[in-house]
């Protein structure tokens, strides 16, 4: 069985104030292609369909357009997505059963109640059957009516309430199983704190979101979203495909790929990639005024200058947009001085948990946890 691993389409994104949807249609062009050339059986995306929760008009027409034409290039294929963080869980998840029709399974909510299951898609080939278990991205209040609460009769912790979520299905070992998830896996000895996360992404105070990816060994495959760029999580098949399109000036240099997945006899997985080409690449030039306007293009560029002089501003600025039509930046590369503001302001590089700490000191466990769970839930609704 062969299946297509995509995810954080991130559909409606801006990248400093410029609209991304040419770029967004160009690149979901070439997956709509790759999927009539390979016409896998099974194509899964991640998580982060849309980069706002209530997305726009055009975000919603680009999205409607590359499912349409997925269909048509890919006619047996089942198509199965899920919500991420980014997402409205409760709008991925209309007509739902109307979709199912079609083969496309929208899944927009976990389990709500005790006897719920996390959403399950069987299909089957030549060695038999394969399991997908659809699991959108989940906080742990949203299913403590189903995995429970700590002894103080509060939520669990992210990777308690995984895990048990997990472990309630009935995932029979003896035939194929995938996993397709939206949240922040990590081998169980790894600090999360070093985990190259891109500019693009939420990432939580004190990484209280990470999960052992132990949990991940119950499965053949893990198709996972969250990350932003391609990593594997202990295996080489419990993988983040990251975005089809860069979606920060961090991402600059990234081959973004599907990650195509085949599943033969039970045991015995391959993968591969299949590279996307952007319509503009996102790129970081540095250089001198001079060597940086000598590189124009139309790519969507932050210009770093490392001229000594001082410049004219405003032709500076002026040259630099006629010969890169998609400036995002121009940064200045300046000699390193003395900071005399790390006397005065000792707090400025620490973020913002750590910032609070230095002012509300002397705080016991729950209060940290109240204090974590403030700055994350301020940080999301920025989102």
């Amino acid at each position: 069985m062969k299946l297509f691993h995509l995810s954080d389409l991130h559909i409606g994104l801006k990248l400093f104030n410029r609209d991304l949807y040419e770029d967004q249609a160009y690149i979901l062009g070439q997956v709509i292609a790759f999927a009539a050339r390979e016409r896998p059986d099974a194509i899964v995306i991640a998580g982060d369909i849309y980069d706002k929760a209530i997305p726009s008009a055009e975000a919603i027409e680009v999205f409607d357009q590359f499912i349409s034409h997925l269909t048509q290039a890919a006619p047996n294929a089942e198509i199965m997505l899920i919500s991420g963080n980014h997402d409205s869980a409760s709008r991925v998840n209309v007509f739902r059963s109307i979709l199912q029709r079609q083969k496309i399974h929208m899944i927009g909510m976990p389990p709500q109640l005790p006897e719920e299951q996390i959403e399950k898609v069987a299909l089957h080939d030549e060695y038999g059957e394969v399991n997908f278990y659809l699991l959108p991205f989940v906080k742990p209040s949203m299913i403590k009516s189903v995995v429970g609460g700590n002894e103080d009769g509060n939520s669990l912790s992210y990777n308690e309430a995984l895990h048990k979520l997990i472990a309630r299905e009935q995932i029979d070992g003896r035939v194929r199983n995938v996993l397709v998830s939206h949240q922040f896996y990590l081998p169980a000895a790894m600090d999360p704190g070093r985990v190259e996360r891109m500019d693009s992404e939420i990432c939580t105070v004190g990484n209280i979101d990470a999960v052992k990816a132990d949990i991940l060994e119950h499965f053949d495959y893990a198709a996972l979203g969250h990350i932003h760029k391609p990593m594997k999580v202990g295996s080489e098949f419990y993988r983040y495909c990251g975005t089809p399109l860069a979606c920060s000036v961090s991402e600059a240099g990234q081959q973004k790929s599907i990650i195509v997945v085949n599943l033969a006899e039970k045991g015995v997985v391959k993968t591969d990639v299949l590279p996307l080409i952007p319509l503009r690449r996102v790129r970081v030039i540095t250089g001198t005024l001079q060597e940086a306007l000598a590189q124009g293009c139309d790519d969507y560029v932050t210009v770093i200058l490392t001229d000594k002089v001082d410049l004219d501003v405003f032709d500076m600025q002026d040259r630099l947009r006629c010969a890169f039509p998609n400036l995002l930046e121009i940064r200045r590369e300046v000699l390193q001085e003395a900071d005399y503001a790390a006397d005065c302001f000792p707090g400025k590089d620490l973020d913002a948990f750590a910032l609070c700490n230095t002012f509300l000191q002397d705080l016991d466990e729950d209060e940290q946890s109240l204090l974590q769970d403030v700055i994350n839930t301020v940080q999301g609704a920025q989102v």
